[in-house]
């Protein structure tokens, strides 16, 4: 693994570099993980949210380097589709309350294992899921049941960064993330970064 482009705040572990490693579909929460979890109302009542835009390029680079992208969320969102369509994701299961079944489902149409899944989220009803998947991640903002269940935490908050960093934890893990930086690197050598 080439360090050169890969500088997180912290050094994964072995442990989580292996679990990376392994992941072939990324599944993410909606509210709390893509966004920071606060809902504003518009006159007419409807919820509206904000998404990082440094993570939705960091969820097209994992597309565009063959790990496909799956979201569950407990709410039903036109807003969160429209995202979805965006950036072209694979799989959108909304309205779930029942996560853990959700995950079955998905799995089961995706042709993956649970072991070659990642899954982020931020709060209990994430857990059935987090438990249950190879990779699991949770958010510095998130409730503390997720963190605990979580193998890894990302540093950068939900919907702050947080799937991007999660984007360039799996690319480096499983030696794409130069690749997937090559055409906005041009013939330009990149920068050594130290890991602390």
């Amino acid at each position: 693994m080439n360090p050169s482009l890969y500088k997180p705040a912290v050094m994964p572990t072995a442990d989580v570099l292996r679990r990376a490693a392994n992941v072939k579909l990324l599944i993410l929460d909606v509210d709390g993980v893509l966004t920071t979890g606060y809902l504003d109302y518009d006159a007419h009542g409807e919820a509206t949210k904000s998404f990082y835009v440094q993570d939705g390029l960091g969820m097209q680079l994992l597309r565009q380097n063959g790990i496909p992208l799956a979201i569950i969320s407990g709410r039903d969102s036109t807003v969160t589709s429209a995202r979805a369509r965006d950036l072209k994701v694979q799989w959108v299961i909304q309205g779930a309350q029942d996560k853990g079944a959700a995950l079955a489902k998905l799995t089961a149409d995706a042709g993956v294992s649970l072991d070659e899944c990642a899954y982020m989220g931020d709060d209990v009803i994430d857990l059935p899921i987090l438990r249950a998947v190879g990779f699991a991640c949770s958010v510095p903002n998130g409730h503390f049941l997720a963190q605990r269940t979580a193998h890894w935490v990302s540093h950068a908050a939900g919907g702050m960064g947080a799937v991007r960093e999660l984007s360039e934890l799996i690319l480096f893990a499983q030696n794409k993330l130069h690749a997937a930086y090559a055409a906005y690197l041009g013939g330009d050598t990149p920068p050594t970064l130290e890991i602390q």
